[in-house]
């Protein structure tokens, strides 16, 4: 198992230097001057070229590449062109509410997802697995924007019951939580029907069946064990797709967090901010991964890490 994590993180280190180029790339076919951003709309020419050589905006795009990796590979993510702020410092600041967030929406996500599946596989074709599925099937296609804004319009400003933005209390979390895990524990329901009936079909099911085992017993002590392999491998990508994908609904909810920053440093071009983002979601995604093929072996001791794996 350690040689195995160490295979993976050592893996991990190419793929994070494509992605560095990619981003890095990304960020500066952006159409739009940062330094005329900053400078104003009244800048003369002189003040637009002046915040340029400042940032070493006007250098080729190779050097601008070099001394940002250089500058990485110490730890340094560089400063903000708009804030001026270190990056990594800003990062820190979003970086908590952003997850907190994501935990709160996978937890109650990953609760009725797997509860709503269960439910839906063991009454198969009963008005229990039509409810399930009609609910899935609804949290799929539902927008999160446009439930997020019924959410703040029903909860928030009829009835008063929480807060329609930013952080205070932990009331704050609900709407916000709700909104970005909606879609998630929709998918996790339909995976875990899914794969619940087809392990309810196998012959070691059929057994303790007919050994007079309760079907409670059969489905949680046999079932849904091995249902959960593949089940785990799609929260863990969600879970991925949550922490870097909550920019509408931190938006929506003027939530304080990574998302946000980004949105609000793409409309600023602040080149340091949008790449040190990027590498830090692909950073998660990458790590996100890794912790799921290492959980296949608590779920399934059988699986083994060999070294062709």
């Amino acid at each position: 198992m350690l040689k195995y994590s160490a295979k993976r993180i050592v893996t991990m280190i190419p793929l994070l230097f494509v992605i560095s180029i990619i981003a890095f790339l990304f960020v500066h076919f952006i159409p739009g001057d940062p330094a005329r951003i900053i400078a104003g709309n009244d800048a003369t020419l002189e003040e637009i070229e002046s915040i340029q050589e400042k940032y070493g905006l006007t250098d080729p795009l190779y050097k601008q590449y070099g001394s940002f990796m250089s500058n990485l590979l110490q730890g340094d993510l560089g400063t903000s062109i708009v804030s001026g702020r270190p990056v990594i410092d800003m990062i820190k600041e979003r970086f908590i509410p952003t997850l907190t967030l994501t935990l709160a929406s996978m937890f109650w996500a990953l609760l009725f997802g797997l509860l709503i599946g269960v439910i839906a596989a063991v009454k198969r074709n009963k008005w229990q697995d039509h409810l399930s599925m009609f609910l899935a099937v609804s949290g799929v296609s539902i927008p999160s924007f446009w439930l997020g804004l019924v959410l703040i319009q029903v909860f928030s400003v009829q009835l008063g019951w929480f807060p329609t933005g930013g952080i205070d209390g932990i009331q704050s979390y609900i709407l916000p939580s709700i909104t970005l895990g909606a879609g998630v524990a929709a998918i996790i329901a339909r995976f875990t029907r899914s794969s619940v009936m087809d392990v309810l079909k196998e012959d070691y099911i059929r057994t303790g069946r007919a050994k007079g085992i309760s079907e409670i017993k059969v489905v949680n002590g046999h079932g849904l064990r091995n249902a959960l392999i593949p089940v785990v491998t799609m929260a863990g990508l969600q879970f991925g797709f949550l922490l870097s994908g909550s920019i509408i609904t931190e938006t929506i909810f003027s939530w304080p967090g990574l998302g946000r920053l980004l949105i609000n440093s793409i409309t600023a071009r602040d080149y340091p901010v949008i790449q040190a983002e990027i590498l830090l979601f692909s950073l998660e995604f990458l790590l996100i991964n890794l912790l799921v093929d290492l959980l296949y072996g608590f779920l399934n001791p059988k699986i083994r890490y060999g070294e062709g794996t």
